[in-house]
């Protein structure tokens, strides 16, 4: 078994706004409320090999785990592997709508071992990173959005 999440959010701005906000991987902190510190562990902090160490806490649980990128295709999707307590994959994509809007999906693959509860604990917590992770997207989208040149009026 393993937890399957997937959401996705319309942000009012162009894929390379959207990107240069989710590149700069150190920033994440400032939008995810359960990621509390990055530190990396490798020298680049961007593109396929960068590694760090990501603290995780969701109210009285943390957990440190390494985190290491796997795909990094500019503008439109960022992979990521989770490696230890909790295991798994993470992508970030980005897909143009019209001119001015992006549409940005988080899908999250994970695998918690059986001192978590395993398949009954991933069950448990969906709801909790639900909450959670939309809370992100709309902070990441608020960020974007108070970034991006102000839109034409439509007619």
């Amino acid at each position: 078994m393993s937890l399957a999440i997937h959401l996705c959010t319309t942000i009012g701005a162009t894929p390379e706004l959207v990107w240069s906000e989710v590149e700069d991987i150190d920033s994440h902190v400032e939008w995810m409320a359960d990621a509390v510190s990055i530190v990396f562990r490798t020298e680049a902090q961007s593109g396929v090999g960068a590694e760090f160490e990501c603290l995780t806490r969701i109210g009285p649980l943390s957990t440190t785990d390494v985190m290491t990128v796997t795909d990094w295709e500019p503008g439109e999707m960022m992979g990521i592997e989770h490696r230890g307590v909790v295991t798994g994959k993470g992508r970030f994509t980005l897909q143009p709508l019209g001119t001015a809007l992006t549409e940005f999906c988080w899908t999250e693959v994970l695998r918690y071992p059986m001192w978590m509860g395993g398949p009954i604990g991933e069950r448990l917590s969906r709801p909790i990173l639900l909450r959670i992770w939309n809370g992100n997207l709309k902070r990441l989208r608020a960020r974007i959005e108070a970034k991006a040149p102000p839109q034409a009026p439509r007619h």
